[in-house]
């Protein structure tokens, strides 16, 4: 008898285009950083550079050092190249830690939704026929969000897309728990059925692939996400299927 599905969904970057959000959201919290952030939105043509860049950014507060890194004049190769060692220099340099960026970028969104929520949800779209995709799912059964995001940001977002899922059901930063945690509980919970998690950066994709603990769950890459051609064709010999939109809408 074949298993019925339970998704589990990453959000940024599979329900939501939140790149425009996130890039301004750094370029704000890295204004209160350093001094010669002196408008209070990206100059021309910093937000295409840092959606290129996007593929490689894991976690909301990184998108201050990524407009840092722009703004500093280095090439989106160049940040793509050596992201993980340009990160830590420039933490390390500029004397930061990483709880206090984490902080930082919470309440610079917090501020931002506070004072106007329609600019602030505006800027965090979802793909096209996702909103529908997802309250049919709603109907269907369970399903879940595994994210890096905060909780509350993802409920701001589905709440304003008419998109309903118990809070228990969305798995973000303020967990602390990683991906591979969360579905290894998500498939105990669930062994009677088959977990289908699509998510669209490859590096969190290999963690699951690479866990001897979660061999029965089902992985995707979702290609109209930040992920890049290379990546694209570095699955052709893992045990991850692409996935387009179309299909997942279908």
């Amino acid at each position: 008898m074949k298993k019925s599905v339970i998704y589990a969904l990453d959000f940024d970057g599979v329900i939501c285009d939140s790149t425009i959000e996130t890039g301004i959201s750094g370029w704000k919290a890295a204004a209160q950083i350093w001094t010669d952030f002196t408008t209070p939105l990206p100059p021309s043509g910093l937000i295409e550079r840092f959606r290129q860049v996007r593929p490689v950014m894991g976690t909301g507060y990184e998108a201050i050092l990524i407009v840092r890194l722009l703004h500093n004049g280095e090439t989106v190769e160049a940040i793509m190249d050596q992201y993980e060692e340009k990160k830590q220099k420039l933490i390390k340099d500029s004397k930061l830690s990483v709880d206090m960026l984490k902080k930082l970028f919470g309440e610079t969104r917090d501020h931002w939704i506070k004072k106007d929520l329609d600019d602030w949800v505006g800027m965090n779209p979802l793909f096209p026929g996702i909103a529908e995709k997802l309250q049919g799912l709603s109907e269907q059964g369970i399903w879940y969000i595994v994210t890096t995001k905060q909780e509350r940001f993802v409920r701001q977002i589905l709440d304003a897309n008419q998109v309903q899922l118990p809070a228990e059901r969305i798995f973000g930063l303020d967990r602390n728990m990683s991906k591979e945690d969360v579905l290894i509980e998500l498939d105990n919970k669930h062994a009677e059925e088959k977990i289908y998690f699509i998510e669209d950066m490859l590096s969190s994709l290999t963690k699951v692939l690479n866990n001897r603990k979660l061999k029965s769950v089902k992985l995707f890459l979702a290609i109209w996400g930040y992920n890049t051609a290379a990546q694209k064709q570095d699955i052709e010999k893992l045990a991850i299927e692409l996935i387009d939109i179309d299909s997942f809408l279908s």
